[in-house]
């Protein structure tokens, strides 16, 4: 295909429905400064697309967990006019410390958790490298144990010739659960290393904890931050955070009809023929696949898909590019060609959202979002 032509495939994305969605987030926040999660290539987003969105919308700070994305998002700011700093959410690797700190700008914030973790970063860094350390308070998967929390706060102590601790932060692991009691333990927990930190001469400076979750449902964990990821781009982090703030969906998800068949009774559509037709079915073959992020099982767990404003559900097992739909008898005669098929988003009276495809799939808006890949094209409108 020319590069300059057109692709069958889009992710259209609209900056402004993320800048909308930050500015009622920052509202909810209250006086805390917001961080626009933008790793994962924003969420599928585009990492450029949604930093100079949600900078738009009021984001004060950019989070990222890879040291290419920290360099995407940093540029992006500055190329913005925005002075945000940048966090790294995870620990950079001690034998990658030495790269991360000579090419991050000083707008880039590291997380550290360990000892190892701080040493490295130090003995790499000019004078005064801003840090924010990461507390594990029951997430389990980084951050420094209760038990470890004095030998790392000592190594930034140590390490205050070339590092200063600008942060202290946690995740919360059920806050999308509002009913669960364990978010209540987390931050407990969290205080109390906060108050041992004190007790060390530690200023924890900038505190944060809330995640998207946490700021829609726990004002107790809306600190001096708030890490807003999933909501920014308009949507919820589960079912009973949904509702709380308005937020609009960014992305839309499309691609093309590129052929259509009749299948008689008895035939089989994709490979191993698990779907088989019991009458004369009109048959729409679309331009996406599970290279570009389509579940090869959306198929068998009833995902659908919109064309000429009807639910079709798709049919066996999704290709690398392609997948095939049942088109309803009442279009199957006008469906034609070139026709816009919707995978995410409006068509008509009907909407599909990422939470509907997650929740038929057995997995999350999340994970149905941000397996968009490369290859599919971002387009601004």
């Amino acid at each position: 295909m020319n590069a300059a032509a057109p692709s069958a495939r889009q992710a259209r994305v609209r900056p402004a429905a993320i800048a909308a969605n930050v500015a009622r987030l920052a509202q909810r926040a209250g006086g805390a400064g917001l961080c626009a999660v933008v790793k994962a290539d924003g969420y599928g987003h585009g990492t450029a697309i949604a930093a100079r969105a949600a900078l738009a919308g009021g984001a004060s700070w950019l989070g990222v967990a890879t040291i290419p994305e920290a360099l995407e998002a940093a540029e992006t700011a500055h190329s913005a006019g925005s002075d945000a700093p940048v966090l790294v959410l995870s620990e950079v690797a001690p034998e990658v410390a030495a790269t991360a700190a000579v090419h991050c700008p000083e707008r880039v914030r590291f997380t550290v958790a360990s000892v190892a973790g701080v040493e490295a970063l130090a003995a790499a860094s000019g004078p005064s490298r801003a840090v924010h350390l990461k507390v594990d308070t029951g997430m389990h998967r980084m951050g420094a144990q209760a038990s470890e929390l004095a030998s790392v706060a000592g190594a930034v102590q140590r390490c205050a010739d070339r590092l200063h601790l600008e942060g202290v932060w946690t995740h919360l692991a059920v806050a999308d659960a509002p009913a669960d009691p364990f978010t209540a333990e987390q931050l407990v927990r969290f205080d109390q290393a906060l108050e041992g930190l004190s007790r060390r001469g530690l200023d924890p400076g900038v505190v944060h904890v809330a995640n998207s979750a946490g700021l829609l449902a726990h004002p107790d964990a809306r600190r001096d931050l708030v890490r807003a990821g999933i909501a920014i781009y308009g949507v919820a982090p589960s079912p009973e955070t949904d509702g709380i703030v308005e937020l609009d969906p960014a992305l839309e998800l499309v691609s093309r009809v590129t052929a259509l068949r009749t299948v008689a009774p008895g035939e089989g559509v994709s490979y191993g023929r698990h779907w088989r037709a019991d009458e004369p079915t009109r048959v729409a073959t679309v331009a996406i696949g599970y290279a570009d992020g389509v579940r090869r099982d959306s198929g068998s767990a009833g995902v659908e898909v919109l064309l000429r404003a009807h639910r079709c559900p798709i049919l066996g097992a999704v290709t690398m590019d392609q997948l095939m739909v049942a088109v309803p008898p009442d279009i199957a005669q006008e469906a034609a060609v070139g026709d816009e098929v919707v995978l995410i988003g409006r068509q008509g009276v009907h909407r599909i959202t990422a939470t509907e495809v997650a929740q038929r799939l057995g997995t999350i808006a999340y994970e149905v979002l941000t397996s968009i890949s490369a290859r599919v094209p971002r387009v601004v409108v």
